[in-house]
């Protein structure tokens, strides 16, 4: 896939991580999702969390969200332990989940409104940041349409909109591109990559797919709930004696070692 935005500049984020995930453990039975998983993200970075299905990714962002706790290890979001503190903590996050969270039967603008309650934004406030997160992803014509009458792609900038209406500090996609086409993948990617440079958020981004890495500041390489690596593309490249990013992961992923032999 060849992107429309051909620099990545590197992010000038701060020394103190908005996001720190420190050994963090998740096992299900006799199933360990994440095994000692450790990352952090900065002002402005986008990070890509990068691994093969199975690898541990919608694990981790189930944890980041809160919607479980890691057996061991801790999550820090701008400061504020998860365990300890998690609703300002989770206040400072907006997400894009791999599965749709709209309600397909509401409008778009309904769609919206309700998650600026949830926010307990007041009305002027809220009425602001819809028609200006509408006109950031062109949609502002498709308000009062439902849902359910959206394409794939428009489903997508309708969640990216309401992950950014309480203007969040970090923005997780798990998965974001899965069912979209190249020419939708590419969008919502360089849709990101713009909030990176005009808003300064940080994006943990997590795909299998790499060519969706190739712009990253760094990848995380995760496998078999470790992390492998994390480093920018140019760093995997080198590190893995390969010739480009595909090759680097394919080498990395292809035995349940991971670099350990490389």
């Amino acid at each position: 896939m060849v992107l429309a935005l051909a620099e990545n500049p590197q992010a000038a984020g701060g020394d103190m991580p908005v996001l720190k995930v420190e050994g963090v453990v998740k096992s299900y039975g006799r199933t360990r999702a994440l095994d000692g998983a450790s990352l952090d993200l900065r002002i402005g970075e986008f990070v890509v969390l990068l691994g093969p299905n199975g690898a541990g990714k919608s694990t981790l962002f189930q944890l980041l969200t809160g919607l479980f706790v890691p057996d061991e290890g801790s999550i820090s979001i701008m400061g504020h332990d998860m365990r300890r503190a998690p609703v300002p903590a989770l206040a400072h996050l907006g997400i894009v989940f791999q599965q749709s969270t709209l309600d397909p039967e509401l409008t778009v603008s309904a769609n919206l409104w309700f998650h600026t309650r949830l926010q307990g934004m007041d009305s002027k406030r809220a009425a602001t940041r819809i028609a200006e997160e509408l006109a950031r992803v062109e949609l502002t014509a498709r308000a009062n349409d439902r849902v359910r009458t959206l394409s794939g792609g428009n489903k997508r900038r309708v969640e990216l909109a309401r992950a950014l209406l309480h203007d969040p500090s970090i923005l997780l996609m798990d998965e974001p591109t899965v069912g979209l086409d190249a020419a939708r993948r590419r969008d919502m990617l360089n849709n990101v990559l713009r909030l990176r440079q005009e808003r300064r958020v940080g994006i943990l981004w997590s795909t299998h797919l790499v060519d969706e890495a190739q712009l990253a500041d760094r990848i995380v390489v995760l496998h078999h709930g470790k992390v492998l690596r994390n480093t920018t593309p140019t760093g995997l490249i080198k590190e893995t004696g390969t010739k480009t990013l595909s090759d680097a992961f394919l080498k990395m992923t292809a035995d349940t070692n991971g670099l350990d032999e490389v």
